[in-house]
């Protein structure tokens, strides 16, 4: 794998590295696949205890990559659903993977980055993060992160930033529900342990039981909901307004909709 990467400890500690840093983590297609992949390995590997999903370089993920959103504009509409649904797959299995999993969060987290900071048990961040759900800026909606992002925030607090694309700081993320706390950059490491070392004296096969049924308690996140998002992701690839904020962005100029 080239834009991921697995670090595993002794304890049955393994960390599920975003490393495509010179791209600010940005969601690729190899991305997306390597990231599935990868989960389902750790969640097969029962020498895992626990997760911790983290990134390379500044930013923790910059949500999709522009040029990846690109080509969907040249794709037919079964392509786009195709590559709509490798995202969509991509985050449940990372929201259901059968080990607890703890978000590392530094830098940006824009978009789909947000989305993979919903799907985490419990996210921590540095006290220096940005985040924002940017998507309509471009045109876009958070179509297969928004069941993640509404069950994280609760659909009052996702109605606070789920449409507007403005940016908030760790602070308000905190009180939004989308991380757990806020913590200075050089303590981020003591706080993500401080998460995972009362899992190592818990039975393993008892916390991935008492997830799942936590996953049937909370919001249901079915194949329905999964399949609905996938296609109003692919919707707006076919409108008008992505094709516009994507080439508005990659022109560097105002989008048609900012005067």
């Amino acid at each position: 794998m080239e834009t991921v990467s697995i670090e595993r400890d002794g304890r049955g500690v393994a960390t599920l590295w975003l490393d495509r840093a010179e791209k600010h983590n940005a969601l690729s297609a190899q991305m997306i696949a390597e990231l599935h992949r990868a989960t389902d390995e750790l969640g097969a590997d029962d020498s895992v205890r626990v997760v911790v999903l983290a990134a390379k370089g500044k930013s923790f993920c910059a949500g999709g990559d522009l040029g990846w959103m690109r080509e969907q504009f040249e794709a037919d509409p079964a392509v786009r659903m195709e590559e709509a649904g490798k995202l969509a797959w991509m985050l449940q299995a990372l929201n259901t993977l059968p080990k607890p999993l703890i978000g590392r969060v530094q830098g940006n987290a824009f978009g789909g980055g947000v989305g993979m900071a919903s799907v985490c048990d419990i996210a921590i961040g540095s006290d220096s993060v940005l985040m924002g759900l940017t998507e309509t800026r471009l045109g876009l909606i958070p179509a297969t992160i928004g069941p993640y992002v509404c069950a994280r925030m609760g659909e009052a607090n996702a109605r606070r930033v789920f449409m507007s694309g403005r940016r908030f700081e760790a602070a308000e993320a905190v009180n939004l529900g989308l991380l757990a706390r806020a913590v200075p950059a050089d303590d981020l490491n003591a706080a993500i342990e401080a998460e995972v070392a009362p899992y190592l004296d818990c039975a393993p096969g008892a916390v991935a039981r008492a997830k799942a049924l936590l996953r049937t308690l909370g919001p249901r996140i079915d194949e329905d909901t999964i399949r609905h998002t996938i296609g109003e992701l692919a919707a707006c690839w076919e409108g008008a307004e992505a094709p516009e904020g994507i080439a508005a962005f990659f022109g560097k100029r105002k989008p048609n909709w900012q005067g």
